[in-house]
């Protein structure tokens, strides 16, 4: 019990171990609101025990009605009006600007489409992950695609749903950098528990290294038998690779794909061996996903594949 209880406190995913300003705000509140819970519990307990423990006739019908209204009523409307006006600063939403960093990210079963708005205002895509700067401020634009998913990291701030035909909005900012752990929260279908995405915040100069690099076409893009056997398989049919023909939207843009750090959004490291074998039979790993199977394709030939997937960088 003790070890599962550790366990829950990780740094990776924890709403305790805070590293953005929204969800610092949101655990501070919490405290805030356990500590007044337990106070209005004081208060009545101790009402309870007056009550109970105090003689027959200790206590005059008009001294219990004061006891209940002072310590009952007034009390608890005291603790409760002070909680409400410590907790209303942070309803305020966050202030964005015309240069602040837009990523818009849509829910799919079971999956992340992530993309990155430029300055020049170009959509630049990716999937399962997100990088973010530290100390800038960023706005989400979340939406759905097939379901209702939602949006949660549970480090930078609180949930927000991924409604199908409108974009709800979530403006954050990472106070510390490292790498975290995103979730969906919403029931969405079968793999919904394997609907994860890995984040990381980056120093800012770092992230605009990292996202003008993102932007030029991927070492290792069109070329060896892995290539080949993507196109001749029709990979390409679903999924896009900056620098080369495949511009497909049906599933994850696999542009760069070899810095990505797990496979099958957060489900599994993201190795040659796991990669080929997600190829061949993508059911196993993720019931309901639908990516089709390709059990026609020899191990070598998945694996070839997979080579050219890990050299997207």
């Amino acid at each position: 019990m003790s070890a599962a209880l550790v366990a829950g406190c990780n740094r990776h995913q924890s709403a305790l171990a805070t590293f953005g300003a929204e969800a610092e705000q949101i655990r501070v509140i919490t405290i805030a609101l356990v500590v007044g819970a337990v106070v209005i519990a004081a208060i009545m307990a101790s009402i309870y025990w007056r009550a109970v423990r105090s003689p027959e006739g200790s206590i005059t019908h008009k001294q219990g009605m004061r006891l209940v209204l002072w310590m009952g009523g007034v009390g608890s409307t005291l603790v409760l009006t002070t909680l409400l006006i410590f907790a209303l600063p942070a309803m305020r939403p966050r202030v964005t600007g015309p240069g602040d960093l837009k990523i818009t990210v849509e829910g799919e079963q079971f999956w992340w489409r992530v993309g990155y708005r430029l300055p020049d205002d170009r959509l630049l895509l990716s999937a399962n992950e997100v990088r973010i700067p530290v100390g800038r401020t960023v706005a989400f634009e979340l939406t759905g695609r097939d379901v209702i998913h939602s949006f949660w990291i549970p480090g930078l701030a609180g949930k927000m749903d991924m409604i199908p035909g409108r974009t709800n909005s979530l403006v954050v900012r990472a106070d510390e950098a490292g790498r975290f752990r995103g979730v969906c929260t919403e029931f969405c279908g079968l793999s919904h528990a394997l609907m994860a995405f890995e984040v990381v915040a980056m120093p800012a100069d770092a992230f605009d290294a990292w996202l003008r690099d993102q932007a030029r076409p991927a070492v290792g893009a069109g070329a060896g038998r892995g290539a080949a056997l993507f196109d001749a398989n029709g990979c390409g049919g679903c999924h896009a690779i900056r620098g080369t023909a495949h511009d497909a939207v049906i599933g994850p843009n696999l542009s760069r794909f070899g810095d990505r750090l797990t496979l099958g959004a957060g489900i599994m490291p993201q190795t040659i061996e796991n990669t080929a074998a997600f190829i061949r039979a993508p059911q196993e790993a993720k019931p309901g996903v639908r990516m089709p199977a390709y059990p026609q394709l020899s191990e070598a030939d998945a694996r070839a594949i997979a080579v050219y997937l890990k050299g997207l960088k």
